[in-house]
């Protein structure tokens, strides 16, 4: 077991086998190139014809060309634009009162509020679960250490705030 070896970093590991498929794809196209340019296949030709087109055949004599379609004016469309303001939604009976006025409605604001705190879904939700357990990324930090970090100053926050708190009740009391 060698004590004083450095341990290999996988991302070095994984970028050195990338390159070494790259060089060989790389010589592989070098070796295919070669072979088309030193034994070239036939040259082919399209078979496509214009739409509308025929081929004459020998036997047949070339039939006349047909004529072009005479050229119509546009036909126009009597367009009605959409209205710019949207037409009111008939007031539900469960919303409003039998006086007109909108009711509150404590679940629709829970969620409103509850969709405004949580904030939007992530859009890769591997990624974010390989960041938040330290992902073996070196440079970055787990999320877990920050939140250490971050519950321990605010106990020590708190720590301190109940003792001015008690600080200042004790000197209030004494005197």
């Amino acid at each position: 077991m060698p004590w004083f070896k450095n341990k290999t970093d996988p991302l070095t590991a994984q970028s050195r086998a990338l390159n070494e498929q790259i060089a060989a794809l790389e010589s592989q196209i070098k070796k295919l190139d070669s072979q088309i340019q030193r034994h070239p296949g036939p040259k082919l030709r399209s078979t496509t014809l214009p739409p509308g087109a025929a081929v004459p055949r020998a036997e047949e004599p070339a039939p006349a060309p047909a004529p072009r379609p005479a050229v119509s004016e546009p036909v126009f469309e009597e367009v009605h634009p959409p209205s710019l303001q949207a037409p009111e939604p008939p007031p539900s009976a469960e919303l409003y009162n039998e006086f007109g006025v909108r009711r509150f409605d404590l679940p629709a604001l829970w969620n409103r509020c509850r969709n405004y705190l949580h904030g939007p879904d992530t859009a890769n939700p591997r990624l974010v679960s390989y960041l938040s357990a330290g992902g073996g990324l070196n440079s970055l930090r787990p999320i877990r250490y920050e939140k250490r970090i971050a519950r321990k100053r605010f106990l020590g926050l708190a720590t301190l705030l109940f003792v001015i708190l008690f600080l200042m009740l004790w000197h209030y009391y004494r005197n």
